[in-house]
């Protein structure tokens, strides 16, 4: 039943597609609905599929993933031979606030740049990002970033280059705007990351918050045990 549905999605619908219901697929196979959820409900921790509640169930895209080194979506792209874009840019001056100031180190009365791009994998959305970085460091980056990589730009014209990152990661799900503008349904499953970057001396220069696509988007990692840990006894 599985492979059978696994061999459907692959040879005949495309990213987004949505499935038919539980009820259908019973019918068209001559299996019971409880086969067919079950069958379903292995797809979806495998990837291949996502639910949106109210809305049905539809077929994954190709997931991007991403380790956990400090790389720019740029970069991400570029070793996943894919092109990095942004759909739309919008960059603003205005007050740090609480938040970003907290991140920053800076007042919350501090002018900071807001980046505001919607960052795009072979012209697809992918991930909504909003940085920010303080005024003082960056003059005249309000006019525009110089090529499609913010990185780059710091770097060449500020002398500015980001050698680490605290990040933060968490489940969330896209409101209507956030979803609208990924072009995916509302409520779709998402990565919050959010990431205060700092240059070699400590000195943090981007606060950035960006909402992923958890249908394009996944995270992996290398984990280790401690030394003699497999010599201890646990409860699991």
């Amino acid at each position: 039943m599985r492979k059978h549905l696994e061999e459907e999605i692959s040879r005949n619908l495309e990213p987004h597609r949505r499935l038919p219901g539980e009820r259908e697929f019973a019918e068209v196979l001559g299996v019971n609905r409880l086969t067919v959820r079950r069958a379903l409900d292995q797809l979806e921790r495998e990837g291949l599929i996502y639910r949106v509640q109210g809305a049905g169930t539809f077929v994954s895209a190709p997931r991007i993933s991403k380790s956990f080194e400090f790389t720019s979506f740029s970069q991400d792209m570029r070793v996943r031979n894919m092109q990095a874009g942004s759909l739309s840019t919008e960059i603003s001056l205005e007050t740090a606030g609480a938040e970003v100031g907290y991140a920053l180190n800076i007042s919350p009365s501090t002018s900071v740049v807001h980046i505001r791009r919607i960052r795009t994998a072979d012209e697809v959305p992918i991930c909504l990002e909003d940085s920010y970085l303080p005024e003082a460091l960056v003059p005249g980056l309000e006019a525009g970033i110089k090529g499609e990589s913010l990185y780059q730009d710091l770097a060449q014209r500020y002398n500015l280059r980001p050698e680490r990152a605290d990040q933060s990661i968490m489940a969330t799900v896209l409101d209507e705007f956030s979803a609208a503008s990924l072009l995916v349904p509302a409520f779709s499953p998402a990565f919050h990351v959010r990431r205060t970057a700092f240059e070699a001396r400590g000195r943090a220069i981007e606060y950035a918050e960006s909402l992923y696509r958890g249908d394009r988007y996944s995270y992996n990692l290398s984990i280790s045990r401690r030394p003699n840990e497999g010599n201890q006894v646990h409860g699991r």
